[in-house]
């Protein structure tokens, strides 16, 4: 007599009822986690502009975010105003932090006006303005935050990753990169140039701030061109604000 679990239909039904199962489960999960998922990005914005501004917890080698519990109260004090950059419209905006950069971008290839987040901080005196930028890298996504002064020389800077390959093109969120940065003037003869991860650069320890170059990571030429088109296409965009600002 033929078991009614030998059958294809008991099968059948049985692999849809699991898929019901499980496919409410995630659902459910999914629910209920999004609002600690959003708290969660939130903080790390916060973190990341306030990492590119100095306010870190960095020792000799690592780089070290402040906590997620001491970043909203931080991000207050440190960040002084955000404004957003639309055309020649510049507004302020509390939670310009929250803007998608990567939907941005997709707005503007649609044709749409891209919003510009930037980021006004003081501390110690000095004024430090904070884009968030977002490129492509070897196999993904990479993004940074890059804090200038009035001048678009690079006062600090952020850079993390996707998926690029570990040990080779991930190490851009590396301090001995990312610190190569600082003081780097994104401008020559007074144009925008931006700075390119070069390979061949012949300033290895990067004592020539003026040369619009920084010494690529061995064996991530992509990952550094990537790097070198995304400061160079995004950071572009935010010129005619420090023009202003210069001219006011």
């Amino acid at each position: 007599m033929e078991k009614r679990t030998d059958k294809n239909s008991y099968t059948i039904i049985f692999a849809i009822g699991m898929v019901l199962v499980v496919g409410s489960l995630l659902a459910y999960a999914s629910s209920s986690l999004k609002d600690r998922i959003t708290t969660n990005r939130e903080l790390e914005k916060q973190q990341n502009i306030l990492y590119a501004m100095g306010i870190n917890e960095n020792d000799d080698s690592n780089a070290i975010f402040v906590s997620t519990k001491e970043a909203p109260k931080l991000f207050s004090e440190y960040i002084k105003k955000q404004i957003v950059i639309q055309g020649d419209n510049v507004t302020e905006d509390n939670e310009a932090y929250l803007i998608d950069v990567k939907k941005e971008q997709t707005n503007a290839k649609a044709g749409k006006e891209r919003r510009l987040p930037l980021f006004i901080g003081e501390k110690e005196g000095l004024t430090y303005y904070i884009a968030p930028i977002r490129g492509k890298g070897l196999w993904d996504a990479i993004w940074a935050y890059i804090a200038m002064d009035e001048n678009m020389v690079i006062q600090g800077a952020f850079f993390d990753h996707k998926g690029e390959t570990a040990g080779l093109g991930a190490n851009i969120n590396k301090r001995f990169f990312m610190d190569d940065f600082i003081g780097e003037d994104l401008k020559h003869n007074g144009k925008f140039k931006g700075i390119a991860v070069a390979k061949g650069n012949a300033d290895p320890l990067n004592i020539d701030k003026t040369d619009n170059e920084v010494d690529a990571i061995a064996g991530a030429t992509i990952t550094g061109d990537g790097v070198s088109a995304m400061l160079r296409s995004e950071l572009k965009l935010y010129v005619p604000y420090f023009e202003n600002l210069k001219n006011k």
